[in-house]
């Protein structure tokens, strides 16, 4: 059975994972980013890949968002906010 190195981030942090194929993850971890180690790749490229991989998902600003509760009200009020600041754009 080959074993597959991979660099995660999930609700603990970044890790680096080696496991078994057969591997499954827990159904309530919820996995953000995940980077397959490439063949004779080297370990400066993987985390090239996977801070690549976190920027084009928007994930840190996902948690930067979500860092404090919002209530639904202010939820609101942004969002018509940005509505707004959106169709000014177009007006101009």
């Amino acid at each position: 059975m080959s074993t597959i190195t991979r660099l995660m981030l999930d609700m603990h942090g970044i890790r680096w994972v080696k496991y078994s194929v057969s591997h499954k993850d827990c159904e309530d971890d919820v996995i953000m980013a995940n980077v397959k180690l490439g063949t004779g790749e080297s370990f400066e490229s993987l985390l090239r890949r996977f801070n690549r991989r976190v920027q084009e998902d928007r994930i840190l600003a996902e948690i930067r968002r979500r860092r404090f509760y919002e209530k639904p009200s202010e939820q609101r009020k942004k969002k018509e906010a940005a509505k707004r600041r959106k169709s000014s754009r177009w007006l101009r």
